[in-house]
Parts: C-alpha cells; structure tokens; sequence
C-alpha cells in the first residue's frame, strides 16, 4: 500500500512539474514574430535656456520583429492629441525651431504660446533580459523624427508667427514588459530624444499583441 502510495505521489509531483514547465515555456519561450502596440504617451519639450518645457499628451502606436527572447527591432509613431503651452524668453537659436534663421520667432520669444506635435517616428533595436517567465526589463537605441509646429503670442495675446520645424536625432529608452498571457502584454517605457539642443522625454504605457 505504502508503495503504491509513493509511486501515485512520485507521479503526481510529476505532472505538476510538467505543468509548471509547460506554463513558464507558453510565456517564456517566444523566439520570434512580430508584434504591435499601441497606447498613450506624454512628452516634455524643453529648448536649452528655457526655465520650463512644454507638457504634450500623445498617443503612439508601435510595431515590431522578435528574433530571439532578447533581441528586438521595432519602429513606433507618436502622433499629439492636444497643444502644450509654454512661457519663454529665449533667443530663438536657442528654441532651435526657426532652423533657417528667417526671424520668424522675432529675436526673443518674450510671450506665451503654444506647440503641438505633428508627429515623431522612431526605429529602435530593442535588447531584452528576462526577470521571470513573465517579466522582461528591456533597453533600447536607435534614431528618430519629429515634426512640430508652434504659435507665438504677444503679451496682449495676437499671435505672431506660426512655425513649422521638425529635427531628428539619437534615441535612448528603457522599460519593462508584463506577459498578462501567452500572446497579450503589458508594457511602460521611458525614452530620451537628442533632438539639437532641445532636451525631450517621453513616457508610455501600451498594452500589445504577439503573433
């Protein structure tokens, strides 16, 4: 009896652990295929020798290739869903849209306006590190576009130049990833735009597909 015991226990424990094995497989094993996210954005503008940025809420949607469980490429646009306002006075070399220098921001920007976001486009490769079998930590590098328009308003609030610019530049970030099952996931990520001397940052959280 005591061996039948053992013998239903030894094979018990087994399929448990072959269970468990398959589970953390389902999650952890996705060598390849591709993927889409999409989610809300925010981003933080600031020109050098501005005392503050400009705060614009987006929503970004992001498609990409997994090669292996640690290496990805992807590419994602960003398009603004509203204006964010801004209070400088600076030259305008240093706002750094007016790139052909044709006095369009006059020659201090000593009012308010506001700036809003056509569009930013990036391609990143993307390197993984899993924590467990359903929570990867990642960082990624790669290049990226905006384009940006901005009105300028006088102190008595008459608008007086409308300018489009857009600039390009290296890309940082780094985030984390949360499997919710074997093909839905969860994910927030941070992501430092060299954009000339414009420092930008960007935060997100997207929920996404694996193919």
């Amino acid at each position: 009896m005591l061996k039948h015991l053992l013998i239903g226990a030894t094979a018990a424990g087994a399929m448990t652990v072959a269970a468990g094995a398959a589970q953390a497989q389902g999650y952890g094993n996705e060598d390849s295929g591709f993927y889409l996210q999409g989610g809300y954005s925010y981003l933080d503008i600031k020109p050098d020798g501005a005392d503050s940025g400009v705060d614009t809420n987006a929503i970004t949607a992001r498609a990409g290739y997994q090669f292996s469980p640690n290496f990805s490429i992807e590419g994602d646009i960003t398009s603004g869903i509203d204006d964010g306002e801004f209070d400088y006075n600076v030259d305008e070399d240093d706002f750094n849209f007016d790139d052909n220098n044709d006095g369009d921001f006059e020659d201090t920007i000593a009012a308010s306006g506001d700036v809003g976001l056509n569009y930013l486009v990036g391609l990143y490769g993307k390197a993984s590190m899993p924590v467990t079998d359903r929570f990867d930590v990642f960082a990624r590098a790669g290049y990226a576009y905006v384009d940006l328009d901005a009105t300028v308003t006088t102190p008595g609030g008459t608008d007086i130049a409308t300018v489009e610019d857009s600039a390009d530049g290296a890309a940082l970030g780094a985030g984390a990833e949360f499997d919710l099952t074997e093909s839905w996931v969860i994910r927030g990520d941070y992501t430092w735009y060299g954009f000339d001397e414009t420092d930008t940052h960007a935060a997100m959280i997207s929920a996404g597909y694996k193919f």
